[in-house]
């Protein structure tokens, strides 16, 4: 007689091993990994082996809560820089795009689909919000490398714009059970909006930084850090929801405070809530896949195809133009940004909601959902990558790997204990000598270890200990990194030409053609760039000038602008600066091995 605690316990295990093993295939193909654990999930489930699971309050239940631990780890991981340069567009997108996308999709599905307004709002706020976990794992782990503007509004965005979708689901779904009374109900849903997100925000910043003060001041064991941390955010959670604020919105924001804490368990908690938040995307995946039954999905398959082309196509689009347009992001910036609006765990999450309310439309919602999330993450998910290249998006890169680990030092240290591993191709397995503040203070090679003067050159495969102070960090990782394959001709993302940091810019305005103002030509064309993009400058920023776009191409340890790349801009008719002559004093080279390092 088998026991069912037992047998429960071996398929949820396999299915966790065996999620794991598909995302080596996924990896090889190309195939957006969350997909994968989806497709795992309906493959084993009712028509597929036969795992009958119908529990849709189960689902929603340990949905939210995955869902709570991916949005702490997402604030947790949002660096400052990031949420510093993309706030305000990405708070944009997550607030009056979500509420857009959902009144352009509503509309459409009311006028094709002769649905009642009311509902038709409802599935348009279901599917309104961008799925963080897979919005992160394509910018973060699925290697493209795109500008840092559009990188950082894309992770804020995706990361802030769950706790509106969920508010606008479960406020709808209020308004439908009290339907009548429409008109106080838009009164009561603008008060509670500011009531949920005020109360949510509040309780986030109180939760972050009780989180942090925890970690500062508390001396624990090692291994119950994560286990603290892992409780304090779920506290914020729970107590923000009860009081009737966001607690989806608190766990983000608990994640963005307690993160500018700095501890020397805090390389740990990372590594701890990693794996953490991909346990909870393989198990909110798996779960919704077990709930669906690809069976049913025939008779609405149609209406579902039609929702999707107009969410991808349509409604997205129409609400970031919108929302970014008064930022100055550039045409080519928006259209990504559209495009990578997928659809994830979130939409199927909130489409059991009509589900448990027991509306007649809940199943049909659900199922239509499913067809949207499955739609976004093959067409969009698949295409991210060579639709970046394409609108030239993707930086190239300035050095190969660094193989390091930080370790965490007792008290208060100033110094940090790094772990590099000697990669072929970098300046320290060329000869390159360390200064003597990089001195190692131990050699690992051949699972031996030897002080630096008795290891002698460094080697490729060696492992080098670095007592450093984080200041110096950046340094080091140049020495240690390997050149990196670039393209022979980098012009279609860096401009034609290459002009160093230091030229005047005056003179450069003359040779071609730019129109600046009489103040700006004292400037060097480095310092014009600094000025115009702000503090956060980044390699891959530009600007246009009239018709001459320029490029930031390298930046110095301090961030300034080192080399610049210049392009011109097509010209609907011929104009005399597509006869301008190719400058002397700055001619044009490729960059070789050695300067990219």
């Amino acid at each position: 007689m088998f026991d069912p605690l037992f047998v429960a316990i071996l398929i949820g295990s396999s299915l966790l091993v065996l999620a794991v093993a598909t995302s080596l295939i996924a990896f090889r193909i190309g195939a957006p990994l969350l997909l994968v654990f989806l497709a795992l999930g309906l493959a084993v489930g009712e028509d597929g082996l036969g795992l009958d699971f119908d529990n849709a309050g189960v689902a929603y239940s340990i949905g939210s809560v995955a869902l709570v631990l991916i949005l702490f780890d997402a604030g947790f991981n949002t660096r400052t820089e990031t949420l510093r340069r993309a706030a305000w567009p990405a708070l944009t997108l997550s607030t009056v795009g979500v509420v857009m996308t959902t009144c352009i999709l509503a509309a459409a599905v009311h006028l094709l689909f002769d649905l009642d307004w009311l509902p038709s709002l409802l599935l348009g706020a279901i599917v309104s919000s961008t799925d963080a976990a897979a919005v992160f794992f394509l910018l973060r782990i699925g290697g493209v490398r795109i500008r840092e503007r559009v990188r950082a509004t894309l992770e804020v965005e995706s990361g802030s714009n769950d706790p509106v979708a969920v508010f606008s689901t479960l406020a709808l779904l209020g308004l439908i059970a009290t339907e009548g009374e429409a008109g106080a109900g838009v009164l009561t849903l603008v008060s509670q909006f500011v009531l949920q997100m005020g109360l949510g925000a509040v309780g986030g910043y109180l939760g972050g930084h009780l989180i942090g003060q925890t970690m500062k001041r508390l001396q624990l064991e090692a291994g119950l850090y994560p286990v603290l941390v892992l409780g304090l955010a779920l506290m914020a959670f729970a107590t923000t929801s009860l009081l009737g604020g966001s607690g989806f919105l608190a766990a983000y924001v608990a994640g963005l405070v307690s993160a500018r804490y700095t501890t020397r368990a805090t390389p740990m908690l990372r590594r701890f809530q990693e794996g953490l938040t991909w346990l909870s995307q393989i198990v909110m995946f798996l779960l919704l896949g077990l709930l669906a039954t690809p069976s049913h999905f025939g008779a609405i398959l149609l209406p579902g195809l039609i929702t999707a082309a107009i969410l991808i196509l349509v409604a997205r689009p129409l609400a970031v133009t919108a929302c970014l347009l008064p930022f100055g992001f550039s045409a080519t910036e928006i259209a990504f940004v559209s495009w990578v609006g997928l659809r994830g765990a979130v939409s199927i999450l909130l489409a059991i909601a009509p589900i448990l309310a027991g509306l007649d439309v809940g199943q049909a919602f659900f199922n239509i959902a499913f067809i949207i999330v499955l739609t976004s993450l093959v067409v969009q998910g698949w295409s991210i990558r060579p639709l970046a290249r394409r609108l030239g998006l993707v930086v190239p890169p300035t050095i190969g790997p660094v193989e390091k680990v930080e370790l965490e030092l007792p008290g208060h240290a100033t110094h940090e204990l790094i772990v590099y591993r000697v990669v072929d191709g970098s300046p320290v397995s060329r000869g390159e000598r360390l200064p003597r503040w990089a001195r190692p203070s131990l050699v690992v090679r051949d699972n031996r270890s030897m002080r630096h003067h008795e290891a002698g050159r460094l080697a490729p495969g060696d492992l080098v200990y670095i007592f450093s102070s984080p200041r110096t960090i950046r340094l080091l990782d140049r020495l240690f990194a390997s050149p990196v394959a670039i393209d022979e001709d980098d012009t279609e993302y860096f401009g034609e030409f290459v002009l160093q940091g230091d030229a005047p810019l005056a003179a450069v305005a003359h040779e071609y053609g730019m129109g600046i103002e009489a103040e700006d030509g004292q400037q060097t064309i480095g310092q014009y760039l600094s000025r115009r993009l702000g503090a956060d400058t980044h390699r891959g920023d530009r600007i246009a000038v009239g018709r001459i776009e320029l490029i930031v191409r390298d930046l110095s340890d301090d961030g300034a602008v080192t080399r610049v790349g210049l392009s011109v801009l097509p010209a609907t008719r011929p104009s005399p600066i597509d006869r301008v002559r190719r400058p002397v004093r700055w001619r044009r080279k490729k960059p070789s091995a050695k300067s990219a390092v």
